[in-house]
């Protein structure tokens, strides 16, 4: 698919992977929608550098992606504005860390909000745009996952079941979107410098960096140019792509 003109959406574009996410599709021409959930001012800071940068049009759009209405709201402002969603790309995500043995630590609560972000937001995020990409003819959806989706890992039992989910839901929704969309994910190992690994203790960064094969942290702007690439394919859906510096292979 032809990026430039392209109409993005990309929740979490004010995070740490988000941004470098909307600075690689408006480098390659794309206008993004930079949704967030709060950090407003962060996320019009994000828009009003592509804009400056790039010459492509770049809006901030806050957006609850738990709450059907405000998905559906997002979804509306963008093709008022546009006329059109190409891309979505399900960066936003919530995480705390809770040791696997710690079963008391990982209250129904919490389990319930990570999968609320993490798995039913882009479940909601995906059914609201897959008509409009239908009726256009043309469509790509790009989720980022985690390694903690491969295998028994990561910060909490519920993070890692709720990126195993949106791996799976991947390979179903290109089942169920194709031909007009392609769905793909990209499945990141430790990345440096996002409000995820914010929530998890030096002792976990160290192990998971010293664990892979490189000795350091997945690359940001690997992943970011992963998006483009997947974004820009005619023949590539339903697969997951794992950047994680040699640590986990798929």
């Amino acid at each position: 698919m032809e990026l430039k003109g392209a109409v993005a959406v990309v929740t979490g574009g004010n995070g740490g992977l988000g941004q470098r996410i909307c600075h690689a599709l408006a480098r390659a021409g794309a206008n993004v929608a930079v949704v967030y959930a709060e950090s407003r001012a962060e996320a019009e800071a994000v828009a009003g550098e592509l804009a400056t940068r790039y010459g492509v049009e770049a809006v901030a759009h806050r957006c609850d992606i738990t709450n059907e209405a405000s998905v559906a709201a997002l979804v509306d402002a963008v093709r008022q504005r546009h006329g059109r969603i190409d891309l979505l790309v399900n960066d936003a995500a919530y995480n705390k860390s809770v040791p696997f043995t710690d079963l008391d630590g990982l209250t129904i609560e919490l389990w319930e909000r990570i999968m609320a972000v993490n798995l039913t937001g882009p479940m909601r995020l995906t059914k609201a745009v897959a008509p409009v990409m239908k009726a256009q003819g043309r469509g790509r959806i790009v989720n980022i996952a985690s390694v903690a989706g491969l295998g028994p890992q990561g910060s909490s039992i519920a993070y890692a079941v709720s990126k195993a989910g949106l791996i799976h839901l991947t390979r179903c929704m290109a089942v169920a979107l194709a031909p007009e969309v392609l769905v793909n994910c990209v499945a990141p190992g430790l990345l440096e410098g996002t409000r995820a690994t914010a929530n998890l203790s030096p002792s976990q960064i160290e192990r998971s960096a010293s664990g892979a094969l490189l000795k350091r942290a997945a690359d940001k702007e690997d992943c970011a140019e992963m998006v483009v690439t997947m974004a820009r394919s005619e023949t590539m859906t339903g697969q997951t792509v794992v950047i994680d510096a040699g640590r986990v292979f798929h």
